[in-house]
C-alpha cells in the first residue's frame, strides 16, 4: 500500500491495467457544477461528423488512430463552446463514450457523434472539430487565412444534423432558434447540404439535414450579404407513401452502418418517478450490495491519470501504485462533496440501469464485455452511454471501428416536459434479433403515451443490376407492430448512401390530447 499520495485534481484517464477492457473515468468538478433547472428541454440535437468512411479507410497522414488520437483538453475546449461539460468517459481501443451534463459525445478513429439536449449550442462546436480534425487529427484540411479570418479546417466525408421539433423553442441560443437558422448555420460551412421536415407539420416531426459524400466546404471568402438569392438551402417536407427501393444483399459477416432513434413524450408518470433521486434511494436500499459496488467502482475512477499528468506524479507511484492506490477500501477514503456527489450519482445511475431494465436490452450473458457509464441527477433526471464490444466467439475477420457499438438514453422525468430518448449503432446482424423486440424492450421500460423511431441503414457499395432487396423485409416492417401501440405515421425515404424510415406511434390507451408542437412551423418552414 503507497500512503501519502496526493491524487492531482485534474486526472482525466483511468487507472485501469487491463489493456483493450472498456474503463470508466469520472469528472467530479463538472457534476458539482451542474445546475436544477425547470422546463428543461429533453430533445436532443444530435450531429454526426464523419471524416472518413470507415476507421480502416483513414486518408493518407492522418494520425493512425483518428480522432482518438485527439487530447481530453482539446474535446473540452470544444464543449465549452456548446455549453456542457464531461461528467465521465469509457474508453476502449476503438471507441470512446463521454458522458455529458447534456447528453453525450463518441469518438471513433473516423467520426464523431455529438448528442446534446437543453439549452445547448451544439452547431457552435462544429467549426472547432473540423479544426480540430486538421491540426490535432491531421486530416487533409484547408490552411487557416488570417485575411478573411478562417481557420484551419477539415473538410468531412459526411455530415448529419437531425432533432425533434423542440418543445420550448424560445429557450434555445444561437443558432438553434428555429430550423431555418440552423440550416443557415450549416450552409455557412458546407456546400450541397440538404435539408428536410420529416413528419406531419400539425404533429410530432424531425429535422434532417445530410450532406453529400465527400463534402466541401464552403468558402470563405464569400460574404453573407453577397451570396446570391435562393442559394439557401431549402427544407424539403416529406410526406411519401410507404414504398422505397431496398438495399443490395450483403456478406452475412458484414456490419452495415446502422442506426435507431427511439424518442419518446408523455412518460407514464408513475413508472417515471424510479428516475428522482429520492426514489432511486429507495432502490439502492434495496440492492445494498450492487449499490456498493458502483459506489466502489466509481471511487476507482475517480480523476484518473493522463500520461501528461505522470511527470507530476511521484516516482514511486508507478503502474502497480496506481492499483494500490486505488484498491483501498471505500471506508478508508474520505470524500470532499464533489467526490461524494459524483459517487453517488453514478451509483444510483448503475442501481437504476438494472433496476429498470436498461442493462437487459444488450445483456452481459451475451455481451460479457459490454459496460454502461450511467448516472442519476439531482433532484431527477437519468443519463447512461453504453459500449457494446463485439463478442469475441463471433467469427468475424474484420477489424474496425464497427467492432465496439454503443447506445446511449437519456431521461427527463418531470410530468410538464417528460422526455426518453435511446439511440443504439448496434446492428441487428450482431444481436441475432431485430429492430421491433429493440423498440418493445425500450419503450416496455419508459412506458411513453407517444414515441417516434428512426432507422438509418446504410446502402451497400455496389448494386447488382439495379435489384435490391427491401429494406423493410426484416427490420423496418416489423416496427409496424409494436405491442400495445398503434402506429399514426411512417415515412419512407431513400437518402444517398442511406435508407430512413421515421414512423410515430400512440400508446393504444393513452388519452393525452394533441402532441406538444412547441415550434411554429410558419417560422420554422418558411
Amino acid at each position: 500500500m503507497v500512503d501519502n499520495v496526493t491524487i492531482p485534481k485534474n486526472y482525466t484517464a483511468s487507472p485501469s491495467s487491463f489493456v483493450g477492457t472498456p474503463h470508466l473515468t469520472v469528472n467530479r468538478d463538472a457534476i458539482y457544477e451542474l445546475e436544477e433547472s425547470t422546463h428543461f428541454e429533453g430533445p436532443e440535437k444530435l450531429l454526426e461528423v464523419w471524416f472518413a468512411p470507415s476507421a480502416g479507410a483513414l486518408p493518407a497522414g492522418a494520425n493512425p488512430e483518428g480522432l482518438k488520437c485527439v487530447s481530453k483538453k482539446r474535446w473540452n475546449e470544444m464543449l465549452d463552446l456548446v455549453h456542457c461539460k464531461v461528467l465521465s468517459i469509457i474508453e476502449t481501443d476503438t471507441l470512446d463514450a463521454y458522458l455529458l451534463s447534456e447528453s453525450s459525445m463518441f469518438i471513433f478513429p473516423h467520426k464523431l457523434v455529438l448528442k446534446t439536449c437543453g439549452t445547448t449550442t451544439l452547431l457552435l462546436g462544429l467549426p472547432r472539430i473540423l479544426e480540430i480534425a486538421a491540426l490535432d487529427a491531421g486530416f487533409p484540411h484547408t490552411p487557416a487565412d488570417e485575411k478573411v479570418s478562417a481557420v484551419a479546417a477539415a473538410p468531412p466525408h459526411r455530415v448529419f444534423y437531425s432533432r425533434k421539433n423542440f418543445l420550448y423553442p424560445d429557450q434555445q441560443r444561437g443558432p438553434h432558434r428555429s430550423w431555418r437558422d440552423e440550416v443557415r448555420t450549416l450552409d455557412r460551412l458546407f456546400l450541397g447540404g440538404s435539408a428536410y421536415m420529416i413528419g406531419k407539420m400539425n404533429g410530432e416531426h424531425w429535422y434532417l439535414y445530410i450532406t453529400e459524400p465527400d463534402t466541401r466546404l464552403t468558402p470563405p471568402s464569400t460574404p453573407e450579404h453577397e451570396r446570391v438569392d435562393g442559394e439557401e438551402t431549402q427544407t424539403r417536407v416529406l410526406q411519401l407513401p410507404e414504398q422505397m427501393a431496398g438495399l443490395t444483399a450483403e456478406d452475412d459477416e458484414a456490419m452495415p452502418d446502422e442506426t435507431l432513434e427511439i424518442l419518446m413524450t408523455d412518460l407514464d408518470v408513475d413508472n417515471a418517478k424510479q428516475f428522482y433521486l429520492e426514489h432511486a434511494e429507495y432502490i439502492a436500499g434495496s440492492h445494498t450490495q450492487s449499490f456498493n459496488q458502483a459506489k466502489q467502482r466509481t471511487m476507482s475512477a475517480l480523476d484518473s491519470i493522463t500520461e501528461e499528468d505522470r511527470p507530476n506524479v511521484p516516482d514511486a507511484l508507478g503502474e502497480s501504485g496506481y492499483e494500490q492506490v486505488f484498491e483501498q477500501e471505500l471506508d478508508e477514503c474520505e470524500l470532499d462533496s464533489n467526490e461524494e456527489d459524483a459517487t453517488q450519482g453514478h451509483a444510483l445511475g448503475t442501481v437504476i440501469s438494472d433496476a429498470c431494465g436498461l442493462s437487459a436490452v444488450y445483456p452481459l450473458t451475451q455481451y460479457p464485455e459490454a459496460k454502461i457509464d450511467a448516472y442519476l441527477f439531482t433532484p431527477c433526471g437519468f443519463s447512461a452511454n453504453g459500449v457494446v464490444p463485439q463478442p469475441k466467439t463471433r467469427k468475424d475477420t474484420k477489424t474496425s471501428a464497427a467492432s465496439t457499438h454503443y447506445f446511449t438514453v437519456h431521461v427527463t422525468p418531470e410530468p410538464e416536459c417528460s422526455y426518453a430518448s435511446f439511440e443504439t449503432n448496434v446492428p441487428t446482424r450482431l444481436t441475432g434479433g431485430d429492430y421491433a423486440s429493440v423498440v418493445e424492450q425500450v419503450v416496455a421500460i419508459f412506458k411513453p403515451g407517444r414515441f417516434s423511431s428512426t432507422l438509418f441503414e446504410a446502402k451497400p457499395t455496389t448494386d447488382v443490376d439495379n435489384v435490391t432487396k427491401k429494406v423493410d423485409g426484416k427490420s423496418a416492417k416489423k416496427l409496424d407492430a409494436i405491442k400495445g401501440y398503434r402506429r399514426v405515421d411512417r415515412i419512407v425515404h431513400d437518402l444517398e448512401g442511406y435508407d430512413l424510415v421515421f414512423s410515430h406511434f400512440e400508446r393504444y390507451d393513452f388519452a393525452g390530447g394533441k402532441p406538444r408542437l412547441g415550434e411554429d412551423k410558419s417560422r420554422e418552414s418558411d
